[in-house]
């Protein structure tokens, strides 16, 4: 039987006004995952999870308190309540909490437009094992694979409903279909491995098994006898599978939330240029077919396109209301909350302006230098924006890759990395993040 969400969600508001709440606000989610992985041909694991959580945010005056909860029963959500209530009770004074006015409130919550649901039949297990299966099997038939980690396939869908003492009430629903394999290629100490994945709002949209292996595997292989280059300060280009880091990191740095605690090493830097004059970076929450689509934020404003970087020029912050209010300025409409949180600022989908050459023009354009496919760790000074990570990748040499490396610091400071970033033209456009492979000047690497 499905559960009504929005009676749920109203049943919610209506025990937190009978506990004594001035205001509240609660969200209802109803879920189903599956994941199945193989290792070496066989199931390995086979999970499934399904499920009703609530969550209630109740404000007091200037007082707030969040319980989340999976039972849905009448006492629960009374219980749930009053628990929430007393909690808010004992919380400090925030000047800036509050819900939206009426007259900010989006009016178009229709999100079928954003086409976020597959409404095809939840696939069998059978059929996601075969899934996971064909794309270890793909790997293996790789010359140079040694073994796989193994393949994984998963479905998931759910249904999530808002509503408001302000009056607004709405949902969406969601669904996802992922896969993906991992490749080891030698033995011992000389073993490496990689990995390829894919993940879709419609299984007819998701790659075959079979590419998806076989990518894992040839990338396994290719990083067969890294070793670490001389220490030495170099260009580096971070492919397109990890260049998103970089515009998470500035993106970080524009959160209301760091802005607001002043712990941020772009907190001065509104209306200045910050990147390359050419490179915008647009927030759109109205794509279609992309997982983070949206037409309204968790506190029920309505989202639109925008522009967080124009033209290298920052242009403000991402914005929520508490945030917004500290700040002396309006939301963005960019709050996000899970059942057991409160809002907080967060974007959705992200691109960053594409160039015009490939990668490989990238490599003949850098000589020589490193070829960034893999990121571990990250050492990031909030106030400063100094930066190090852990990296793999290639070396690069008269344009042409040379040979693999590993076990690499990457070092440098963001401010001076964002001003001297060239994009690529290899961005995937289904991501929720676009964002291509990036050729950035000046970093210090430590190898040998």
């Amino acid at each position: 039987m499905t559960t009504d969400l929005a009676a749920l969600a109203d049943q919610i508001l209506s025990a937190a006004k009978s506990a004594g709440a001035d205001a509240a606000d609660a969200v209802a989610v109803d879920g189903t995952h599956v994941s199945i992985d193989t290792r070496g041909g066989s199931l390995e694991e086979a999970q499934r999870s399904e499920g009703v959580e609530i969550g209630l945010r109740v404000l007091i005056g200037q007082k707030q308190a969040s319980v989340s909860a999976s039972d849905t029963s009448a006492d629960v959500i009374a219980e749930m309540a009053a628990r929430a209530v007393a909690m808010a009770r004992e919380a400090p004074d925030d000047p800036w909490i509050g819900l939206a006015s009426p007259d900010q409130l989006a009016t178009d919550t229709d999100t079928t437009k954003l086409d976020l649901f597959d409404p095809s039949d939840e696939p069998d297990p059978a059929a996601l094992e075969e899934d996971a299966r064909r794309a270890e099997a793909a790997a293996l038939s790789v010359e140079g694979v040694t073994r796989t980690i193994g393949g994984s396939a998963g479905y998931g869908r759910r249904r999530i409903h808002l509503a408001a003492t302000n009056g607004f009430t709405a949902g969406y629903n969601r669904s996802s279909r992922s896969l993906s394999c991992v490749a080891i290629s030698g033995e011992g100490t000389k073993m490496e491995r990689d990995y390829e994945w894919d993940n879709r709002i419609y299984q007819s949209d998701l790659r075959d098994a079979e590419e998806i292996g076989r990518i894992a595997g040839e990338r396994a292989v290719a990083r067969s006898g890294a070793r670490r280059p001389k220490t030495g300060a170099y260009p580096v280009i971070y492919d397109e599978r990890v260049a998103s880091s970089l515009v998470g990191h500035l993106v970080g740095a524009i959160n209301g939330a760091a802005i607001a605690r002043g712990a941020s090493f772009l907190r001065n830097a509104l209306g200045q240029t910050i990147l390359p004059e050419g490179l915008s970076i647009i927030e759109n929450p109205h794509r279609v077919r992309t997982g983070s689509s949206r037409l309204f934020d968790a506190e029920g404003l309505p989202t639109a396109k925008r522009a967080l970087i124009d033209k290298g020029v920052l242009t403000g912050w991402v914005l929520d209301l508490a945030t917004a209010r500290k700040l002396g300025l309006e939301s963005t409409a960019n709050a996000g909350r899970s059942p057991g949180a409160p809002p907080s600022p967060g974007t959705s989908n992200l691109a960053l302006t594409q160039g015009d050459k490939s990668r490989e023009e990238l490599m003949k354009d850098m000589g020589t230098g490193l070829l960034v496919t893999s990121m571990i760790g990250s050492t990031i000074n909030p106030n400063t924006g100094d930066y190090s990570r852990g990296a793999s990748g290639f070396w690069v040499e008269n344009g042409e890759l040379a040979y693999p490396v590993n076990e690499i610091t990457i070092a440098g400071n963001l401010l001076e990395m964002f001003r001297n970033m060239t994009p690529a033209n290899d961005a995937r456009e289904h991501l929720s993040t676009v964002v291509p492979s990036l050729l950035v000047e000046g970093l210090t690497l430590a190898g040998d």
